[in-house]
């Protein structure tokens, strides 16, 4: 990249996202611009970097082929939303415990990752899925949140503690 080169801002991060994930819906037929908005917001709310939001706009788009590993090496951003995206990206066949070693190790990935399990894992989203799907999602995020070394959600009563 070139030093001349402006940086997309977030606002023409969001866009890109939005378009590049224009035709997809998530498990429950939802726009998946939605999930991206959400796990966007999460980051936000737990007080995620603007490099974190940018890179939570991306989160999903290298996995779900709606952007390419090449179109984010030439994209006009920092060096760790690059980063980041590439950390959270589940690559084919692989290893859950590498995949999460990988985000661990990565500086801001955890906490865009929490944010997409939150909102992956939301009592409303599961709620209109079939309940095997249900189930079978449930113990993977639980899964994914104990090899992060993140602790359960709580309920509001328990927060309120």
């Amino acid at each position: 990249m070139t030093a001349s080169r402006a940086q997309l801002t977030l606002a023409e991060v969001e866009a890109i996202a939005r378009e590049a994930h224009a035709a997809q819906r998530d498990k429950a037929g939802r726009p998946y611009s939605e999930h991206l908005a959400a796990v966007a917001e999460g980051v936000r709310a737990r007080g995620g970097s603007e490099d974190q939001i940018a890179a939570a706009w991306l989160h999903d788009a290298v996995e779900d082929d709606a952007l390419t590993e090449r179109w984010l090496a030439d994209a006009a951003l920092p060096q760790q939303v690059k980063d980041m995206v590439l950390a959270v990206t589940k690559r084919d066949g692989e290893d859950l415990r590498a995949y999460t070693r990988r985000i661990l190790a990565t500086p801001g990935a955890l906490l865009i990752k929490e944010a997409d399990l939150a909102h992956n894992a939301d009592p409303a989203r599961l709620a209109v899925l079939e309940p095997a799907t249900r189930t079978r999602l449930s113990e993977k995020y639980a899964l994914v949140r104990g090899l992060l070394g993140l602790t359960a959600p709580q309920s509001p009563a328990e927060q309120q503690d």
